[in-house]
């Protein structure tokens, strides 16, 4: 039998809760059935491909706070879940106190795509290859869950077990990211490698955030993670180390390169190699760290 290579969406329910606590019920009543729906940008093609089999989706994307975005001089950044990736970079409270996160935001597939993706969505998503990840753990996101048993927190340092795996249980609807107040002067900066400019996944995806800290030997921070290379975004703590460790020159951030390569453990498939991802996060590592030191020094 020939295979259509456009397969259309299976058969599904579209269900339209009036609230979190009733979409929340449903969910958890329908466990591996039902799905939250939000911006459908991974949703609709995980359906069509079969890799997702859900019977239910649940429109979630109206429901109370979902499309706030809202900052607050004291205490920091909050993102609706449904708050698309273009009103993300519109925003001028992110513009001005977290470039790092509108710079990875406008990294996502085409323009067109942002309009539906989601920052929420791509968290939720958990895939290593996320474009935001990175920068949305560097600058201490905690992602808003609303539960079977009440609301709670999920500090995204913590959230991630797996490609798809996080801490969400069912009945769980993440309703919005909240980030603190980057440290004072900080600089980030986001590269990534992908085979085209628009629409392909991170071959490799380095994120690094600098910032000065008189507790530390070399007088900065920096934090650095990389996407596409491990089953979860990777924090390149030995990197990290050896920036704080050393005053901060060529020699110093080469080798904290080659501790973030010698950190990864990337696969091998259609979109390079195992050995060239490692080769690459070397590359890339000492660039966005040689960039972001540069910022820092002017």
């Amino acid at each position: 039998m020939a295979l259509n290579p456009t397969p259309g969406l299976p058969p599904f329910e579209y269900i339209k809760p009036a609230s979190l606590a009733e979409a929340s019920a449903f969910l958890a009543e329908h466990a591996g059935e039902a799905r939250p729906f939000m911006g459908g940008t991974d949703t609709f093609v995980r359906m069509r491909d079969k890799a997702w089999h859900d019977k239910f989706v649940v429109d979630v994307k109206n429901l109370e706070g979902m499309r706030n975005i809202t900052f607050d001089p004291q205490n920091g950044l909050t993102i609706g879940a449904a708050v698309n990736m273009n009103q993300v970079a519109a925003s001028p409270f992110a513009q001005e106190h977290y470039p790092l996160l509108v710079e990875a935001a406008r990294s996502v597939a085409s323009y067109q795509l942002r309009s539906r993706a989601t920052i929420v969505g791509n968290i939720c998503n958990a895939s290593p290859a996320g474009d935001t990840l990175g920068a949305s753990i560097l600058l201490g996101g905690v992602l808003h869950v609303y539960g079977v048993d009440g609301e709670r927190d999920e500090p995204l340092s913590e959230f991630f077990h797996g490609p798809g795996k996080t801490n969400l249980k069912p009945g769980d609807i993440a309703t919005a990211v909240h980030f603190p107040l980057p440290p004072a002067d900080a600089v980030g900066r986001y590269i990534k490698l992908n085979r085209n400019n628009d629409g392909d996944l991170a071959i490799v995806g380095v994120t690094v955030l600098g910032y000065p800290d008189s507790a530390t030997a070399s007088g900065f921070r920096f934090k650095i993670a990389l996407a596409s290379v491990a089953p979860v975004p990777l924090i390149a703590t030995a990197a990290e180390d050896i920036l704080a460790n050393s005053p901060i020159t060529d020699d110093t951030i080469t080798a904290a390169a080659q501790a973030a390569m010698d950190a990864s453990t990337p696969i091998s498939d259609t979109r390079g190699s195992a050995e060239y991802r490692k080769l690459m996060v070397r590359n890339l590592v000492k660039r966005a760290v040689s960039d972001v030191w540069g910022k820092l020094q002017g």
